[in-house]
């Protein structure tokens, strides 16, 4: 065999979301794009803000000078890693310098970068589900193991007891996605601070800190005024890891980071391994066009007023069709109950005979929802209510 075990275990329960995205290609060449209604991919729609289009043309004037996109530190250039600073350090609501932020190749270059830094083989990363299904991908890589803990139902509050619980010798990391893909939950200030306390206690009984990582390429989109609380305040070994693919959209610039607490023990070493596997991992430094565009868009985000009223739209549509689901708090996701609690891969299979295309609850480690990225336009969210309403009542209908 070709591939390795791992690869080709991988290949045969490959990511629902991708599966669905081509089985969505399929779909519209078989009943045209306008036909099918596509919430599968993440992938935002919004042109990015204008700052990134006027970046690009004062590139272009300088890359006619030598080393102009040529190699930099491999932590990133440091007017990029200063100016970054100051934004997390006003998001966070601590002072953070340069020192303490890393440039990455996306959130998942910069995830993949701390995993490498800090797990030894066994380690294992909790992480509330659902979740992102890559994530246990990253950890893997690494050979750590990832041990999701259920959140509550339908509100996905963290079960903080049970958290506790998964708590072992060998735990090495918490990894909290807030604002969360698939559910758009923003997890409260209440919540992380009982977190921080049950990761204090259990560090002092295990004998080394444990790292409280909170992924964050949502928290500019957070809806009804609800905040988005720091982590750094809350507890002292925390590390935030995210990207910019969301809201200047550039999804494929592939340009993150990852910013260290600086009240963390061994803050400077902890970035030094970043660095050190940012290099070995062979992703040497972030791409330096993105690294120059987010210079010169950083304060800038796509229109956020967009999103919010597809929101309203894609709730309307559930609610009219009788799913039940949890408004989302952040993020462009919905993730709603499946009618009378039923397979999840079933009903989507049975929204597909709708033309619908969205991903079940199980690609995200809780089965019994689906979720539906409404980074899409709004007559694709309207044009699909009756398909959804149908599939609903077929669901309800059988025994």
């Amino acid at each position: 065999m070709i591939l390795s075990r791992q690869v080709n275990g991988y290949l045969t329960k490959s990511s629902w979301i991708r599966r669905m995205f081509e089985a969505g290609i399929e779909l519209k060449k078989q009943y045209g794009s306008e036909n099918v209604y596509d919430f599968s991919l993440g992938n935002p729609d919004l042109a990015p803000p204008q700052a990134v289009a006027q970046g690009l043309h004062a590139l272009a004037e300088e890359a006619a000078q030598p080393f102009v996109f040529g190699y930099m530190p491999n932590a990133g250039y440091p007017q990029v890693r200063q100016q970054l600073a100051e934004v997390i350090a006003s998001e966070q609501g601590v002072p953070v310098s340069q020192d303490e932020v890393v440039i990455t190749c996306g959130a998942a270059g910069g995830m993949n970068a701390l995993f490498r830094a800090v797990l030894e083989p066994g380690d294992e990363v909790i992480c509330p589900a659902p979740y992102f299904v890559e994530y246990g991908f990253y950890v893997e890589n690494h050979q750590g193991v990832l041990r999701p803990v259920p959140s509550k139902p339908l509100t996905f509050d963290l079960d903080l007891r049970a958290l506790a619980a998964t708590i072992t010798e060998r735990t090495r990391c918490v990894l909290v996605n807030s604002p969360n893909n698939p559910s758009g939950k923003i997890y409260s200030v209440e919540e992380l601070a009982e977190l921080a306390e049950i990761l204090r206690q259990a560090s002092a009984r295990i004998g080394r800190p444990i790292l409280l990582v909170s992924d964050e390429p949502y928290r500019f989109l957070a809806y009804d005024g609800v905040q988005v609380p720091g982590i750094f305040p809350v507890y002292e070994h925390s590390v935030v890891i995210s990207s910019f693919s969301k809201n200047l959209a550039l999804a494929g610039e592939r340009v993150g980071y990852v910013a260290v607490n600086p009240d963390m023990a061994e803050a400077e070493k902890l970035v030094a391994g970043l660095i050190l596997a940012n290099r070995i991992l062979g992703f040497v430094n972030a791409p330096a066009v993105g690294q120059k565009l987010l210079s010169k868009a950083l304060g800038h985000a796509v229109d956020v007023s967009i999103y919010a009223q597809r929101r309203e739209v894609m709730a309307q549509v559930l609610q009219e069709a009788g799913f039940s689901f949890t408004l989302p708090q952040g993020a462009f996701y919905f993730f709603p109950r499946i009618p009378k609690g039923g397979d999840d891969t079933a009903f989507v299979q049975a929204l597909m005979q709708e033309q619908i295309l969205a991903v079940p609850g199980s690609g995200f480690g809780y089965p019994g929802y689906f979720r539906l990225a409404f980074c899409v336009d709004e007559a694709t969210i309207r044009g699909s209510a009756q398909g959804f309403a149908r599939a609903y009542a077929s669901a309800m209908e059988q025994e």
